[in-house]
């Protein structure tokens, strides 16, 4: 039989209680990291949601803007197409991207002159995506003016999807009063963006340099691409198309500029019925304002020349001369234009912009001999 001894119980008990010591031990170091993995890592678990309160008056306000306008601003893309060296095959590229807005039922998209130049310069194709991204080929470019940095294109889209826009007004706008601009800056289609008018009356340049009277300056953030836009009021009316930044880098630093819709509500039509517009002319060049100056004429507005045939020279206005010796002789001045005084060359051009063609004007005129007033219609070109 095998010899087993007797355990000793002091033995026992002791080896127990070293057991119980270093299993405490353990548990206290352990312990803890398993109770982690046990639990589920809080990282990996949704958070608890924080309750929403409602939209305030504003929020609400660009919300329902947002949603009246958004289907009827669009994307105007400029396209030109490429053959592939290898497998012939024709690619349509993107050459230029603007905004526009849904005028009418009939198809007509109103954007800037200079958002369809290209195309119409180098006889490009031109595209329209709408709000659904649906897209369309422009079928006609209805009309231009690209004085007044405008254009109209057509594009044959069913009726129901042409949401065309509502229509303000600007004669009654305010320095400080809410805008929006909602356009595609950077080809990121319908975004949306908020300010204030921060001047009235602006003057900026057209595409071909020409002045544009009136201009609406806003700070509502407006970038490459938001060209040809509304500028819209809380209401959700269309007060302007957005037309130009001033900015040394390019992109937005508060300084945006729209063609008031008074000025376009005249205009788009003109484009749509007659294919241009007529531009007010009486037939005359103007001396720069700085020569002028410089040669004691502190008032009014100098003729250089007068063209032939043109209601100035029916009228009988006169512009500088030579004498026998060589000397310029100066021509007549105009100092008032419908019996407004005519401060220098921007303002007697400003008030010729206000004049329709056909109608007639009066200039109270100062030259060697005298003063008189005469009467001369304004004729479009």
């Amino acid at each position: 039989m095998p010899n087993h001894r007797p355990s000793n119980p002091a033995i026992t008990i002791l080896s127990f209680l070293l057991a119980i010591v270093v299993g405490g031990m353990l548990w206290q170091f352990m312990g803890p990291r398993l109770q982690r993995l046990a639990d589920p890592l809080p990282a990996t678990q949704p958070r608890e949601i924080a309750p929403k309160t409602d939209f305030d008056r504003e929020e609400r306000e660009a919300i329902d803007l947002f949603k009246l306008a958004r289907e009827s601003v669009v994307n105007v893309d400029t396209l030109v197409y490429r053959r592939g060296f290898f497998d012939q095959k024709v690619e349509t590229l993107q050459a230029g991207t603007g905004s526009g807005f849904i005028w009418d039922e009939a198809g007509h998209v109103v954007t800037n002159y200079h958002v369809v130049r290209d195309a119409v310069e180098k006889r490009l194709a031109l595209r329209v995506v709408l709000a659904d991204r649906s897209t369309y080929d422009v079928t006609a470019v209805a009309g231009v003016a690209p004085d007044s940095d405008l254009a109209v294109v057509r594009i044959a889209a069913p009726r129901e999807k042409l949401k065309k826009i509502a229509v303000g007004r600007s004669h009654d706008l305010e320095v400080g009063q809410k805008v929006y601009a909602l356009g595609n800056p950077f080809g990121l289609s319908l975004t949306l963006t908020k300010g204030i008018i921060s001047a009235l009356d602006r003057q900026i340049d057209s595409p071909g340099g020409n002045p544009i009277l009136g201009a609406i300056q806003t700070d509502a953030p407006i970038n490459p691409g938001n060209s040809g836009g509304p500028l819209l009021d809380k209401d959700g009316r269309l007060i302007g198309v957005n037309t130009s930044i001033a900015s040394p880098s390019g992109g937005n630093v508060g300084i945006g500029f729209a063609i008031p819709i008074d000025t376009v509500n005249e205009i788009v039509p003109k484009l749509i019925s007659e294919g241009r517009l007529l531009k007010p002319d009486l037939g005359i060049t103007l001396v720069d304002l700085r020569r002028l100056r410089r040669s004691g004429f502190a008032n009014g507005v100098m003729v250089e020349r007068v063209e032939a045939g043109s209601p100035a020279a029916s009228a009988g206005l006169k512009g500088l001369v030579q004498d026998g010796r060589g000397n310029t002789l100066p021509g007549d001045r105009i100092m008032k234009f419908n019996g407004a005084d005519v401060t220098d060359n921007t303002d007697f051009e400003r008030k010729l912009f206000r004049i329709k063609p056909g109608e007639t004007i009066r200039l109270g005129i100062e030259n060697k001999e005298g003063s008189k007033t005469v009467e001369l219609m304004v004729r479009g070109i």
